[in-house]
């Protein structure tokens, strides 16, 4: 990021003391605080084809900046196909700074490459404060080589929150730029 913009973590720290105020909030430290970001694709192809899983993870690994970890399925589902223990996505958990690099990312430039764009739905929140959210393609993000991507996987982004509500929650990531769509 230039130096010229503000990264999310200065957005968020000038707007924390205002968010807290109006939720009547009266320790700083028991304000809403973003925890940690947990990435996540699941790959149903990789039943039959073993090899798409590598490259999604290696893709995921480019856009985090951490490994990925591969899961694998707890219960044998015959509709499916799917056996215990059968390798089927990659997730990873984003602290610290990755979390907030990872934040600039995708505010300031995966969000704005969506197609035909309206806005991300306001209700991803799950009742504890935590905003979930999906994207179609990995390809919104810069890291991934365009040339090089042999099928487009979604991706599952969560936000966990701590002590916060929804709506502390919804305050914070509109103050991070978020754009929310309208009821």
């Amino acid at each position: 990021m230039s130096t010229i913009q503000k990264t999310t973590k200065a957005i968020y720290a000038d707007a924390l003391p205002e968010i807290i105020a109006k939720h009547g909030v009266t320790n700083k430290l028991a304000g809403p605080k973003i925890d940690k970001i947990c990435l996540s694709m699941g790959v149903g192809r990789a039943v039959q084809d073993g090899q798409i899983l590598n490259v999604v993870s290696e893709h995921l690994t480019q856009i985090a900046g951490q490994k990925s970890s591969i899961t694998k399925a707890k219960k044998a589902i015959a509709n499916f196909k799917t056996r215990i223990d059968v390798k089927l996505g990659c997730h990873v958990t984003l602290r610290g700074q990755k979390m907030w690099s990872f934040l600039d990312k995708l505010v300031f430039l995966a969000v704005p490459r969506i197609k035909d764009f309206r806005g991300l739905s306001p209700k991803g929140f799950d009742g504890r404060g935590n905003y979930n959210m999906g994207l179609r393609e990995q390809a919104l993000f810069h890291e991934i080589v365009l040339e090089k991507l042999e099928h487009n996987q979604g991706m599952n982004i969560t936000i966990c929150f701590r002590n916060s509500t929804d709506d502390m929650s919804r305050d914070v990531l509109k103050a991070l730029s978020f754009p929310f769509r309208e009821k």
